[in-house]
């Protein structure tokens, strides 16, 4: 059971914290419900270069002596940027865990934004760009973002734009955050052998001072979704491919039954339907999965392979297969719990690492208000019934409401 708790402060910031007596390390973060698609048109990657520039200054420490503070008694700390969520978390020795409170609360609320420093982490975002498009198995997995949500804010990438991070001045970073940051949409959260009390108290010590901020939003949902087939010639040696379509959102109570049909279809086991038909049986790939990502109001279900481009058709032929088997063809009693015995086992094993525990707790408070217990998941999975997962076969994984994006080799 998921024992955890959860404090309220006067300014809205909530405090959430799993003691867990076996272990030495202390893992917190600030998690914000903030991301890339709160970004306004002329703003494209600024969540992302904010979650940067963190790093590179305060009213009270400069870059070396932030990145310094825990690095020098053997702790991390990191940040990262998503859709929807912005983190600054850390990892340290139990002992050191007040310090890296009080560097995760100075970071998070106050960044200067070093105009010197700008400019030069803008020259190391915009060659985080260039590697980023030199891994066209990655590349193609965000543009694919596009392709379905097309001119919606879940389209753009988390990245931004060269034009965009161009033109990036101190302002922009202090005008986003005062249009966006609100105390009552972000979460403290932590997993460590401390007790919870004593977790309150040090939230109360550094972050009383932080004013109430209370920014009402309503995020611009995603709608009037439009099939697209698209291929771009790349200067690449393999043919890519990503094939799928939006699918239920986080709080749908078919999320978790649509979880299990993509665990099964493509997911991290090597007896994924996929893995076993196209790779195991056809040896026409390296790597084939199918993801699912859920957001507010909306997922996007994906299907990636690599492959020759003289197999592209094959493979995408092999994959459809598979899907059409997943919408006719009821799973048998066996082959049910299997499916639900497999995913119980991996949900476990991830609740293992209490950095990931961490970091699902606080996501979890923002987006739902309440955290799951690992039985309560469990028993959603157990309760989904073979007819569940064909009338939801049925309902996403039609072939006219999947979307298609190929890179293939210019040459041959």
């Amino acid at each position: 059971m998921l024992d955890y708790h959860i404090h309220t402060l006067p300014n809205g910031i909530r405090i959430v914290h799993k003691q867990v007596l076996h272990t030495k390390i202390a893992h917190s973060g600030f998690i914000l419900d903030l991301g890339s698609r709160d970004e306004q048109p002329d703003q494209l990657g600024l969540a992302h270069f904010w979650e940067h520039m963190a790093f590179k200054g305060t009213a009270k420490r400069k870059s070396f002596h932030i990145l310094n503070r825990l690095e020098s008694v053997g702790g991390e700390l990191n940040a990262y940027t998503t859709k929807e969520k912005l983190c600054f978390y850390s990892s340290v020795l139990d002992k050191h865990f007040e310090k890296s409170f009080e560097l995760l609360t100075d970071i998070t609320f106050h960044s200067i934004f070093p105009e010197k420093e700008i400019e030069k982490e803008r020259g190391v975002i915009l060659e985080e760009m260039a590697m980023y498009l030199d891994t066209p198995e990655e590349a193609i997995v965000d543009e694919f973002d596009n392709v379905v949500f097309d001119n919606h804010p879940l389209g753009n990438n988390i990245l931004g734009t060269k034009e965009s991070v161009s033109g990036f001045k101190k302002d922009d970073f202090q005008r986003f955050i005062k249009d966006n940051l609100s105390t009552e949409a972000l979460v403290f959260c932590s997993v460590s052998n401390l007790p919870f009390e004593k977790v309150v108290k040090l939230a109360e010590k550094y972050l009383a001072d932080i004013p109430t901020i209370s920014k009402p939003r309503q995020r611009v949902a995603f709608e009037n979704y439009t099939p697209k087939a698209v291929t771009f010639e790349k200067p690449i040696s393999q043919a890519h491919c990503v094939i799928g379509c939006p699918a239920y959102a986080l709080n749908d109570d078919r999320r978790i039954p649509f979880f299990m049909l993509v665990n099964l279809l493509g997911g991290p086991g090597m007896n994924s339907r996929l893995n076993l038909a196209v790779r195991e049986k056809h040896g026409l790939v390296y790597t084939i999965d199918a993801n699912y990502a859920t957001y507010i109001d909306t997922g996007l279900l994906s299907i990636y392979f690599g492959t020759e481009k003289k197999q592209l058709k094959r493979t995408t032929s092999l994959v459809l297969k598979e899907l059409k088997k997943l919408r006719e063809k009821q799973l048998g009693s066996l082959q049910l719990h299997t499916a639900k015995e497999q995913l119980m086992g991996q949900l476990a094993m991830a609740e293992e690492s209490n950095m990931g525990l961490m970091m699902m707790m606080g996501k979890s408070i923002l987006d739902q208000g309440h955290i799951d217990t690992l039985n309560e998941i469990f028993d959603q999975i157990k309760n989904t019934t073979a007819q569940d997962l064909i009338d939801i076969a049925n309902d996403v994984l039609r072939e006219e409401k999947l979307s298609f994006l190929n890179y293939v080799p210019v040459n041959g």
